[in-house]
Formats: C-alpha cells, structure tokens, sequence
C-alpha cells in the first residue's frame, strides 16, 4: 500500500494522486506540486489515504508545498493571463483563417508552458499559429486537439438521465462504446435515446454491457422463428433479465416463453 492525497486542478474534475512527500496534508487545501509538464497549482480532495500500488502510476510526483498567499496571488494571475492567450490565440486563428476552435488555456504555475486544447474536423498545421504565441507569451507552446467526448467533459452538463455527465463527474477514460451494445440491451436505436450530450453512443451504455451479454445467452433474436410444445412461431419480443421471450404462433396466440424450458 502507498500512502497518497488526491489532487485536482483547475477546470479539470479528475483526480490525479501524489506522494504527501511528508507533509502535514488535509483535504481542501490548495498546494504546489509538480508534474510532467511542470510545477502546477491544485487542491487537495482527500486527506493522506492508502492506495494499493497496482492502481497507481507509479512513481508518483510530490507535493512541493502547501500553496502561500503569494503562491495563490501568482495562481490568479496566471488564470487572468490565460483568458488573455485565448483572445490572442483566436486573433491570429482568423489571421491565418485556421480551421480550429479554442476551448481553454492553461499556463503551468511557473509559466514555463502554455497549453491550448481545441477542437477540429480536421488535422490543422498551426506551426505559424504556435510562433507567434510563443513570441507573445515567451513560453513553451502546446496545442492539444481532442474531441468532441473531451469537450462534453469539460464542459460538463445533465445528460439524458436528469444526472451531472458520467464524463465530467467522474469518468477518467473514455471506453470504447459501439451501437451493438445497444442492440445487446434491446434499447431503440433512436439517436435521441442513445446518444449524449456530445453527440456520441452513451457512455453508460457499457455499464451493464457484460450482465446484458451473460444473460442474453440462449435467448433466441426478434423475427425468429422457433418450436414450443409442439407449436411453431415467430419471436416478438424479449425480456433479457428474465430470460423469458414472447412467440406469436401460426394460430395467432402468444407464449411466453422461459430459455430453460426444452423448445422442440
């Protein structure tokens, strides 16, 4: 077990954990830590906890320091900074008419890098674009697209169930989620019902995927046509989790009918 404090950053729900580093930590503080692009400003969402190791990644990063009133004041300069970049950016997007959509920027806590995530239909050569940031800001440039799942989650909003988007309240990865899913659980493939709010296959549909599977095993499809007590039909509907399917027999009657039971 590794001893770590949960950590997030701003605009960003997910939590990353870090090495206490012997420090007297708690929750909802706001500390200094370092990461792979650099030093980065967060807040603690848990206290010192326990975590078994294969669920980290490993090794972890410190936590430098629980943040000052000089460190906080930095921290809101850079974010004021930040809104400036995005005006500066989408100013020179129109210049060299770029097909591109800036969502957000972000500098590290030492201003040592400056991140932009956008969105595009297609791959876009801001090589020009990235030059003249770096020229303005004297910093390092990096321009991150991603799609249109990373923007939902960003964003954030209630989805389809009246519930805060699985993505932006807790989901750190995105799974794969495919349209025979849906048909798996016998849900109408009506786009409304099956996709969210960024316009892709529901993430919650993988939720009970592998139960839906399972019990789906030896169910017959809608339209076959199959034998029961010496009665021939076609299978209208099913009842996964009962494991039981409905037959409109030749005469015009339906049975209901359980998978255990012998079909001749």
């Amino acid at each position: 077990m590794e001893k770590v404090i949960g950590v997030i950053f701003e605009n960003n729900k997910r939590v990353y954990f870090f090495s206490p580093n012997d420090l007297e930590l708690s929750k909802d503080q706001d500390v200094i830590v370092e990461t792979e692009q650099g030093l980065q400003y967060g807040k603690t969402v848990t206290s010192i906890i326990e975590r078994n190791e294969k669920c980290l990644n490993l090794p972890l990063k410190n936590v430098l320091r629980i943040a000052t009133k000089e460190d906080n004041k930095k921290h809101k300069y850079n974010l004021n900074l930040a809104k400036k970049a995005i005006f500066e950016c989408e100013k020179l997007i129109k210049k060299y008419n770029l097909n591109m959509k800036i969502l957000d920027a972000n500098f590290t806590f030492d201003r040592g890098q400056l991140l932009f995530h956008f969105l595009s239909d297609s791959r876009v050569d801001f090589r020009n674009l990235a030059k003249d940031l770096a020229a303005i800001f004297k910093t390092r440039i990096e321009l991150r697209q991603i799609g249109v799942r990373d923007k939902a989650k960003a964003i954030g909003g209630i989805g389809v169930c009246g519930r805060c988007l699985c993505c932006s309240n807790y989901l750190c990865n995105f799974d794969s989620v495919s349209i025979n899913m849906a048909k798996n659980q016998n849900l109408s493939l009506n786009p409304s019902k099956i996709n969210g709010a960024c316009g892709r296959l529901l993430c919650c549909l993988t939720y009970e995927n592998d139960v839906y599977t399972e019990y789906r095993k030896g169910l017959p499809n809608i339209g076959e046509r199959v034998k029961y007590d010496g009665k021939e039909g076609k299978v209208v509907s099913l009842d996964i989790l009962k494991r039981t399917y409905t037959i409109l027999t030749e005469e015009d009657e339906y049975l209901t009918v359980k998978v255990d039971e012998s079909t001749e």
